[in-house]
């Protein structure tokens, strides 16, 4: 399958999916992202199909494998006005059998395609957990640059983790 043809926007129909992703990803990952599995896993699919629905401003893509669910993104847009210029790409995330096959790049290259097309938005930001290289480099790819670095931004149990903010201009 052409890795193109296979991402998508997500919508409210594609919660289930995205849910058991997501939650995947906050079990394996737990060093990668803000939420934890022990916060979603309680949510309803309902709190997830209001996420999709897009009513918030806020976009979320989805990798097709097979028909199977396999990889997302989001883009988080800012509500108060002085921070309406800015989107926040979160909650990326591919399957790790299914890395290295362009899906990433992919997914990072809808959001930011879509972004540009918005002619409120100015910058993408986003944050990356310093030890995963994969996803720097990806992101480093598409042409973010490193401002910053949040020691200790994370505490999984009684672990660390540095969180690099990385930002593109449009």
């Amino acid at each position: 399958m052409d890795v193109a043809e296979s991402v998508r926007r997500l919508t409210a129909a594609d919660a289930a999916a995205f849910r058991e992703l997501r939650l995947r990803a906050l079990k394996e990952h737990a060093d990668a992202f803000t939420s934890s599995f022990e916060e979603d896993v309680s949510q309803p699919v309902g709190a997830v199909e209001q996420r999709l629905a897009g009513e918030s401003g806020n976009v979320f893509w989805g990798a097709y494998v097979e028909g199977t669910l396999r990889g997302m993104v989001g883009l988080a847009r800012e509500a108060r006005a002085k921070n309406r210029h800015k989107g926040h790409v979160v909650a990326m995330y591919v399957a790790p059998e299914f890395g290295r096959r362009g899906l990433g790049k992919a997914l990072l290259q809808a959001v930011i395609d879509y972004a540009r097309d918005e002619r409120q938005l100015e910058q993408l930001v986003l944050t990356v957990t310093r030890t995963n290289q994969a996803a720097s480099e990806l992101y480093r790819a598409a042409g973010f640059r490193t401002f910053g670095v949040e020691p200790r931004a994370l505490k999984v149990g009684s672990d660390y983790f540095d969180k690099e903010h990385m930002i593109l201009f449009l």
